[in-house]
């Protein structure tokens, strides 16, 4: 759609545009504003649907305005995906100015008043209209129709204050998503910075902003491809789920498209880049948004079809109280008595506080059913390294078995690991540069998830990865080693074999780091009296050292491999169990698919990211208790709410029959209640994130 557009205002970092079509009723503002805050360069952005115009903040680049006009001339067609009613803001002053009108007006001649009631009330009598015309008695029709009994009966008052309440109600359940929606545009962005380009036979790194159109960059198993391009050489299996919603991964040879956001499963491609910059992560933003934003849960469209039910019933009622009395002004009273309000709208609220509360404890949850899923987990399960432990290895023991010093068979681990993005890798390559040890030129490197790497230097292949990869799939002999495993897995280290030309050279023994909470973290979650369970693809011996050392821990698993973590969680599941998986490295990903909720640490490979439906983006257990517990406080503030909009609106209802309540005292009643259900239903979300702030994109708690 062309949007023509107009400059309003220009200053050097700040740009006012006005977009008529930003008015069309089909447009999605979120996600628009999404597109637009993925330029680079702008930091903020604010439309106006009503005014038709979009605020840019930005950075004072000359060449700003150019690409923002290129985006929104034309508006791209996937903007238009979701209807206005989905997604209408509502001004703060607008329902503020309903509120002081409406009592403002019971001081103005009833002749008066009744026209400016009427114009009021219009967008609700006409709602209520098209609603019962496409889709039958619903909240609307009853909303409608008790502002217009109101109005019939000139109580002026009472169908103002109506129009008022549910205005304001309105404003709560969008300020609401709209503060969510702002975190989860900003922290689900891409996390990639730099990348690999090949460039005369040779492979260097260069910031992902410097990449250019027509050089060729290299991603290998876990990585996320930040471009869109075109495969020039190699082979892999490639997870576009991100993109098109697919979750069969897809293999991609020399000739294959590729999308930006997609992640290499397995396998190593050259790619030529296309383009780069704001034009390739649109369709990775847009899906996060369709799924975290829009995407209901089981609690959610239960409450909304409980709600829908009770309007009939509401209405009924109404038409019983008028047949028996023929008293029209009991009739209005309990017309304006709706249990279906407070129940409808305070579901949605509860979420989306509860996920913004989340976002600012360190855990981005993505989407209601996410909410749901989390609050139902009875088991844990644990991957070891980089979850329970601090994730950054270091090398403790270098031990050749042939005639290589120790430095050599370093160099050779290094050499071939360089290129490795996993944390055993970075911490061989980083204890090599540590000593100074000068890398060896290699070539033909290939990633194999999961078990490790095979490089060749000097014409020689050199593989480096566990005793399985080294010795059940590579069939080379590891007795040379015997002597040194059971002492080195009884100080509970992990071992690197590394072998060439079919003769293994050597061990390199590493130790992790317990994370410093998590002894304290496992110990709530006992007491929340959840099942703790550890897999880990580690010894024996090394496994049970982690036991001992957090003895809360119900049951540990060793020597796995991706699919035997994703068949133990099936197992569990078939127990009746509900599964939570933690864990953070491209292995993990069966496990996470899996799981009821998967959940990625923030260091996470992008593929474990990609998979998991809560990503921890503060490196603390902490957040994953916190998740947990605010998942937990908005089940119960959710149940909570529902008795008390039956429990009041049952005793409004009464009253109303009885005559003792005025219409007017049973609308100010009933959407005082909602209004209070409303406010107290985001306010205990909320309570927790107040009691200990975290910044969740620097981890500072304030």
């Amino acid at each position: 759609m062309t949007a023509a557009l107009t400059v309003l205002h220009r200053s050097r970092e700040r740009l006012r545009l006005r977009c008529p079509a930003l008015r069309h009723r089909r447009l999605d503002p979120l996600y628009l504003q999404a597109l637009l805050e993925n330029v680079p360069g702008v930091r903020r952005v604010r439309i106006n649907s009503i005014a038709a115009s979009v605020t840019v903040w930005h950075e004072g680049d000359a060449t700003l305005e150019q690409r923002v006009r290129a985006l929104l001339d034309p508006l791209p067609q996937t903007v238009f995906t979701v209807p206005q009613s989905d997604q209408e803001s509502v001004n703060p002053l607008t329902v503020v100015g309903l509120g002081v009108l409406a009592v403002f007006l019971r001081g103005v001649p009833p002749s008066i008043q009744g026209g400016i009631s009427l114009m009021i009330a219009l967008p609700t009598l006409l709602k209520g209209i098209d609603t019962l015309l496409d889709r039958g008695i619903k909240i609307d029709v009853l909303d409608a129709g008790a502002v217009a009994i109101s109005l019939a009966r000139r109580d002026y008052f009472t169908a103002n204050m109506i129009v008022f309440l549910l205005r304001l109600g309105e404003y709560f359940e969008y300020f609401s998503q709209d503060k969510t929606s702002g975190l989860l545009r900003t922290l689900l962005r891409p996390q990639v910075d730099r990348v690999w380009v090949e460039q005369d036979g040779v492979e260097i790194e260069l910031p992902l902003d410097r990449v250019e159109p027509g050089q060729t960059i290299l991603c290998g198993s876990g990585e996320m491809i930040p471009i869109d391009g075109r495969v020039v050489h190699g082979e892999a299996s490639v997870n576009q789920s991100s993109i098109t919603g697919e979750s069969v991964p897809v293999h991609k040879k020399a000739g294959d498209a590729i999308l930006s956001g997609a992640v290499v499963e397995e396998g190593r491609l050259a790619i030529r880049v296309d383009a780069v910059g704001s034009e390739t992560g649109l369709a990775r933003i847009n899906l996060f948004l369709q799924q975290s934003l829009r995407s209901s849960s089981e609690t959610q469209r239960h409450s909304e079809q409980l709600a829908e039910r009770l309007v009939p019933i509401t209405l009924g009622l109404a038409g019983v109280i008028f047949l028996l009395t023929r008293d029209i002004r009991r009739t209005a009273a309990a017309l304006t008595v709706d249990y279906s309000c407070a129940i409808k709208l305070a579901t949605p609220i509860t979420v989306r506080t509860a996920m913004y509360a989340a976002a600012h404890q360190g855990a981005l949850i993505k989407g209601a059913a996410t909410l749901d899923r989390l609050a139902a987990v009875d088991t844990l399960v644990f991957d070891k390294t980089g979850t329970l432990t601090e994730g950054r290895l270091q090398v403790t023991d270098v031990v050749p078995l042939t005639d290589l010093s120790p430095r050599q068979l370093l160099a050779l681990a290094a050499s071939a690991e360089e290129h490795y993005a996993h944390p055993i890798a970075e911490a061989v390559v980083g204890h090599a540069a540590a000593q100074g040890i000068d890398l060896l030129p290699i070539s033909r490197v290939d990633f194999i998830v999961a078990h490790g790497v095979s490089a060749y230097v000097d014409g020689q292949q050199v593989l480096v990865g566990s005793r399985h990869f080294i010795h059940d799939d590579e069939g080379i002999e590891c007795r040379s080693a015997s002597v040194h495993e059971e002492r080195l897995h009884g100080e509970g280290k992990s071992l690197l074999y590394i072998a060439r030309g079919q003769c293994l050279e050597g061990v390199i023994a590493l130790r992790d780091t317990l994370r410093k909470e998590a002894s304290q973290v496992l110990n709530a979650l006992k007491d929340s009296q959840r099942r703790l369970v550890v897999l880990t693809g580690d010894h024996e011996q090394t496994a049970k050292a982690l036991h001992r050392q957090l003895p809360q821990i119900d049951a540990i698993h060793w020597q796995l491999k991706p699919q035997d973590k994703a068949t133990l969680i099936k197992q569990l599941q078939q127990q009746g169990r509900n599964v939570a998986f933690v864990g953070d490295g491209v292995n993990d990903a069966p496990a996470l698919v899996t799981a009821d909720v998967g959940i990625s640490m923030p260091s996470g490979a992008d593929l474990a990211r990609d998979a998991a439906q809560v990503i921890l983006i503060q490196d603390d257990l902490n957040t994953l208790l916190h998740a947990l517990e605010i998942a937990d406080r908005a089940k119960h503030t959710l149940s909570e709410g529902f008795y008390a909009a039956v429990g009041g609106n049952s005793l409004f209802l009464l009253g109303a029959l009885s005559g003792r309540i005025a219409p007017v005292t049973a609308a100010l009643l009933h959407n005082l209640l909602t209004v209070s259900i409303l406010g107290w239903s985001a306010s205990r979300s909320l309570t927790f994130h107040a009691s200990t702030p975290v910044n969740p994109v620097s981890g500072d708690r304030s």
